[in-house]
């Protein structure tokens, strides 16, 4: 990794320019934002038909349900790593044109299933088609964005995250009040087969490809890019990137992060929905919160990794803070239940807050030729968490009849991924003395 106090490296970012920042983050980002707002709508969006009646209308089981609501990651689980491939030798553009058509067309298809059988089909599918998406964006927007401006550029893409759970939390709720879950999924799933279009005519793969750049443009962003692989430790291929301990332990880190956040996103809804006098208008209300919480939570933290260049100070501590927040949640139990929401949406706000700086890490680890390919890797280790968390939790909820039972669980897997992140060297220049380096 480039040394910080290398003068080439900085004089280069200064001649790029305000209008390069600026034509960058205008054209590129407002469309990665949608892209990938769309892909969480068509997922999330489950967890407030099940709330609404969906499992009784088809006849799901109470131990049918947490699978259900679970099997969307495992089809995600096994994709990720060719879908991740494929974006960083071929095209990221490509690969999200098909699959927002897919996901689209099948997110509109559960609104039809009159069984449960085709509904698992389509679940998983969902699941399949949406696996390379984040993979493909990280790549994406490693093409595009520098250093010091992919903690924030990865923290436009994954606010899509909370952001559309924020007003999907409501809409859904009255569109299944107006029309039912049935057209809740119909409606919420074409924009994204319509959006594909607008994808394809706006999404470039690299800066020499854009027709918006001049050629000095094109160049200077690629010479910046290129001069921060100076540094890294050359890795020959994929096999020899994920044996690395460092990508391991960040599978590892990740793994039990998402338990946590898939965990709570799935089950909230219902969560809410089983308190006194909350129907399904309400609950969407009371769902949304956590989520501009975490909107704000990311937008600072990103914005903080990204001016101190230190990643791993802006991930582990808001992971703490989410496991503080899920014990007390579960100390507070049913004594009162403002209290309890309230630390619930500091549980939100915590588990999102560090997306930016985690997802800035591994480009600054690991060379170009296999990053896309290790961030596949970390991602589908994060689907296999998300599987365990939305089954485990939906399990225990119905076991217990009350989500304590789940609070400790997800607080106990995001203190284990607080302390994974605490120990990790998370790049070489963690191995200097301090000051030698820009530390990560």
């Amino acid at each position: 990794m480039a040394s910080s106090s290398n003068p080439p490296v900085a004089a280069s970012t200064a001649t790029a320019g305000e209008p390069l920042h600026k034509k960058r983050w205008l054209y590129i980002l407002p469309v990665v934002f949608i892209t990938y707002s769309l892909a969480y709508l068509d997922r999330a969006n489950f967890g407030f038909a099940a709330a609404a009646g969906m499992n009784k209308d088809l006849g799901v089981s109470d131990q049918m349900k947490s699978l259900l609501a679970s099997l969307f990651f495992l089809g995600y689980f096994f994709f990720q790593i060719p879908g991740g491939i494929y974006a960083e030798r071929r095209s990221a553009k490509v690969l999200v044109f098909w699959s927002l058509i897919l996901w689209g067309g099948l997110a509109a298809l559960t609104g039809v299933v009159n069984n449960v059988p085709a509904l698992i089909v389509v679940r998983f599918m969902i699941g399949v088609v949406e696996a390379a998406v984040l993979p493909a964006m990280l790549v994406f927007i490693s093409n595009w964005f520098t250093k010091t401006e992919r903690s924030r550029a990865n923290t436009v893409l994954i606010l899509g995250n909370p952001v559309t759970l924020l007003w999907m939390s409501i809409l859904s709720g009255y569109l299944i009040k107006a029309f039912g879950w049935r057209q809740m999924f119909i409606i919420e799933g074409l924009p994204a087969v319509i959006w594909a279009v607008v994808w394809w005519m706006i999404a470039e793969d690299r800066p020499a490809k854009a027709r918006w750049l001049d050629e000095d443009e094109k160049q200077a962003i690629e010479a910046q890019l290129q001069r921060e692989q100076v540094g890294i430790k050359p890795v020959k291929n994929y096999a020899e990137a994920f044996r690395s301990p460092k990508v391991i332990w960040l599978c590892v880190q990740y793994f039990c992060w998402s338990i946590g956040v898939y965990g709570f996103v799935l089950w909230l809804p219902s969560i809410l929905k089983a308190a006194p006098n909350v129907d399904i208008v309400r609950a969407g209300w009371l769902a949304s919160a956590p989520f501009l919480g975490a909107t704000l939570a990311m937008i600072a933290v990103s914005w903080a990794s990204d001016k101190m260049m230190n990643r791993k100070l802006f991930v582990w501590p808001p992971l703490l803070v989410a496991a503080l927040a899920f014990f007390g949640s579960y100390a507070v139990g049913t004594n009162s239940f403002w209290l309890s929401y309230a630390l619930l949406i500091i549980a939100g706000a915590g588990m999102y807050a560090p997306y930016g700086p985690f997802f800035a890490i591994v480009p600054e680890l690991l060379p170009r030729n296999v990053a896309g390919g290790a961030m596949a890797l970390i991602n589908s280790m994060g689907a296999l968490g998300s599987f365990t968390g939305s089954y485990i939790v939906g399990w225990l909820n119905g076991w217990t009849g009350n989500p304590g039972a789940s609070y400790i669980f997800m607080a106990s897997a995001l203190v284990v991924a607080a302390v994974i992140t605490m120990l990790v060297k998370a790049r070489p220049d963690d191995e200097l003395p301090a000051g030698t380096l820009a530390r990560a």
